[in-house]
């Protein structure tokens, strides 16, 4: 079986995620062939879509979002994803039961007792006169007749599992700040969820799969479990594997793919790229040693913004009084620095609607930076 070395490994990710070269394609078709942007942060998929689409502009995502084609509601891992609008209603129940165990992980004291399905029903009860309400406020509205979980765990497991709800604009648009407002993500789409398959198989988990792979294939089960949070997707492997083909990684593990998806060569040159926090092109494996070193994994989950360079974690970034700041996480050559700078510059422009391109790097190593800094709003 063919082993695919750490940089083929990644070479791979970049190019399934548009980040070796710009995609020229539709702002809805990014999101879709990403299976979503992770977005607890609401300004940062603005600048993931930047980093992987040519010529791309904000307002087209802010339309897709205010015209109901993308929303943002929690999905896979139980965080705040942008997806397209047809994803949400073919995948939201399918991650049901994972959603409600991920609530449960935090608040299973004080939801011990609790029927989670006649809280959901109530809940949506309560939703279905299409109110926005924010997670308190819906909370407070059963607190009478749930008053022991306490608001906190009643209103993130109506809102984060059992209600399956969306974050309204003008939450999520560009340079727009708003707090969280939810309707029913059927009220909003104006269509229903999708049920579960009634004869007890599972397409939705196969297509999932099939998504997976084509934009962060090859890659292992547990990868793909780290992406979606799902636990039960062995069996939909095992359904398609005659479609998929195999390969090993260099610890051995084995790898899927779809056959014709692309696998650049290793040496294909890599440019500089600017990712937001909390990136799927690195917290989308479970294994990510292809994009980031071990050393600075945790930069992936405290919400470090990254700058790739040769196609792996090289530096953070921030942005302060209009300048990109680069604190390099390790020497990069008199070229490399150059290349961070010219995109640095780019980035400050289009994040400043082109009244400022300054950007600094450090000159000496910084690693993880004291403050992670704010995309303009």
């Amino acid at each position: 079986m063919t082993v695919l070395d750490t940089r083929a490994l990644g070479r791979a990710t970049l190019a399934r995620q548009l980040l070796l070269d710009r995609a020229d394609i539709p702002v809805l078709d990014a999101v879709a062939h990403l299976g979503g942007l992770q977005a607890q942060e609401p300004q940062e998929p603005f600048v993931g879509l930047w980093s992987r689409l040519r010529a791309f502009e904000p307002a087209g995502l802010s339309d897709l979002l205010a015209g109901r084609r993308v929303v943002r509601t929690h999905l896979m891992r139980r965080t705040v994803h942008l997806v397209t609008a047809d994803d949400a209603v073919a995948w939201r129940a399918r991650h049901d039961t994972m959603l409600r165990q991920r609530v449960l992980g935090n608040y299973r004291r004080e939801l011990d007792g609790t029927d989670l399905d006649e809280l959901a029903a109530a809940g949506r009860a309560v939703m279905a006169d299409d109110e926005p309400r924010s997670m308190t406020e819906l909370a407070r509205e059963l607190a009478e007749r749930w008053p022991a979980p306490g608001p906190r765990a009643l209103g993130e497991m109506l809102i984060a599992a059992l209600v399956p709800v969306v974050q309204l604009p003008p939450r999520g648009l560009w340079r727009t700040k708003a707090g969280v407002r939810n309707v029913l993500l059927s009220s909003w789409l104006g269509r229903e969820i999708d049920p579960p398959s009634p004869d007890g198989s599972d397409p939705v988990g196969q297509a999932l799969v099939r998504r997976y792979l084509a934009a962060f294939g090859p890659a292992a089960s547990a990868d793909l479990r780290a992406w979606c949070g799902l636990a039960g997707l062995p069996t939909a492997v095992a359904a398609i594997r005659e479609e998929l083909v195999t390969f090993r990684d260099e610890r051995g593990r084995e790898l899927l793919d779809l056959p014709d998806a692309p696998r650049p060569d290793p040496d294909t040159p890599a440019p500089v790229r600017f990712l937001p926090a909390f990136d799927n092109a690195i917290l989308g494996y479970h294994d990510r040693s292809r994009i980031i070193d071990d050393a600075h994994r945790g930069l992936s989950v405290a919400g470090a913004r990254v700058v790739l360079v040769d196609g792996r974690v090289a530096a953070t970034w921030r942005v302060k009084a209009g300048t990109v700041t680069v604190a390099p996480l390790g020497r990069l050559s008199r070229a490399d620095r150059t290349s961070v700078a010219e995109q640095g510059r780019a980035l400050a422009s289009f994040l400043s609607d082109d009244d400022s391109d300054r950007v600094q790097i450090a000159a000496e190593i910084h690693g993880v930076p004291d403050g992670l800094g704010q995309v303009p709003t």
